[in-house]
């Protein structure tokens, strides 16, 4: 597979960044990894890059981008955070992305079973990671369609506080930054939100938050 470049990223349309997305997802369930030469797409990419998408997932193991999306060297910006949060830091990262880098998509990507899902329904509480997890709290509260068991150990309740963040995340960024808000407005970026499941494999895109 080819390496990107400027060229080629000013084809690909938010349209087409997502059936990139999705392609490769596919094949990475199929356990069909395109063939591509790293070491030669190091070296063409060492004088720049062309990302055709910024993807925000979570810091879990499980969860790389570059992998569950069969991508290259120079194919995505990967922003990693416990939670798949936005602050202010990642809202900088993702304008420079679409901004003055050329993505034309930008993903915000939660997955099953998250830990950091998981500490925000239990109240959990240490040092820094208080303060990240009160971000996942609003989406706790958010979810009014479980009246009992309202902690880790029920896995409904964990899954749908998970959709709830993706979707509350994908608000944010259009609400916070005025930058890719009018990008995604004029049809020069998309923005999709959805859900990796770590049993398949499979990324789930949410149609009502999705904008190609």
């Amino acid at each position: 597979m080819k390496t990107l470049t400027k060229e080629a990223q000013d084809a690909i349309t938010p349209k087409i960044a997502m059936e990139l997305l999705e392609q490769g997802n596919m094949r990475f369930v199929n356990n069909l990894k395109a063939n591509r030469n790293l070491l030669q797409q190091a070296n063409e990419t060492s004088d720049g890059q062309h990302p055709f998408a910024v993807i925000l997932s979570c810091i879990d193991s499980r969860t790389s981008a570059e992998l569950i999306f069969d991508q290259g060297l120079g194919d995505i910006f990967s922003v990693r955070i416990a939670g798949n949060i936005v602050n202010e830091d990642i809202l900088g990262s993702m304008e420079f992305a679409c901004k003055l880098a050329g993505s034309k998509m930008i993903v915000v990507l939660g997955h099953s079973k998250c830990g950091a899902v998981k500490g925000a329904c239990d109240h959990a509480e240490m040092g820094n990671l208080t303060a990240l997890l009160s971000k996942i709290r609003p989406a706790v509260d958010d979810e009014v369609s479980t009246s009992e068991n309202r902690s880790s150990s029920n896995a409904t309740f964990v899954e749908n506080v998970a959709e709830i963040n993706v979707k509350r995340t994908v608000k944010s960024i259009m609400e916070r930054s005025t930058i890719l808000n009018d990008m995604i407005q004029s049809g020069q970026i998309g923005i999709l939100g959805g859900m990796h499941d770590l049993e398949s494999g499979k990324v789930t895109f949410y149609p009502d938050v999705c904008i190609v």
